[in-house]
């Protein structure tokens, strides 16, 4: 799959993601988040973290981006990019990496940092033993 991925498409996601952090409400934590998750329809669908005092009903950036492209129609992806302000690369959280795997076990996560740089994993790599639709069906038919 990493091989799909033109570097017009990463650069276009970076910036996707870069550029949704800007709008990202994080008064508590400090910590704008932004992600672009490109759809197999071809668009890219962009989201940023938003806090609430109550923290966990806070939502991430990357499932913000998801669950928008959901809302708008998308149902496969083929990638998806993070962008924080940080030195180090800025990895999906757990709940983000179980949300991210229902989509797709082969779907890229590019990890970026403050100097652009960024590293391509698999969803798989990230959650090699995430709980998919394939057990719960496995368990009904017991």
């Amino acid at each position: 799959m990493a091989d799909s991925l033109s570097k017009v498409e990463i650069n276009d996601l970076l910036e996707a993601a870069r550029s949704a952090r800007g709008k990202a409400y994080a008064p508590y934590s400090s910590f704008p988040v932004g992600a672009a998750a490109l759809g197999l329809d071809g668009r890219i669908y962009t989201g940023c973290n938003v806090e609430n005092i109550s923290y966990g009903l806070t939502n991430c950036a990357e499932r913000t981006a998801i669950f928008k492209s959901i809302s708008e129609g998308n149902r496969g992806f083929k990638a998806v990019a993070i962008a924080a302000g940080t030195d180090d690369y800025c990895f999906p959280c757990g709940a983000c990496r179980q949300v991210i795997a229902e989509f797709g076990r082969d779907i890229l996560v590019i990890s970026s940092n403050s100097s652009g740089r960024y590293i391509i994993s698999t969803i798989e790599e990230l959650l090699p033993a995430g709980f998919t639709a394939d057990m719960l069906r496995k368990e009904t038919a017991d």
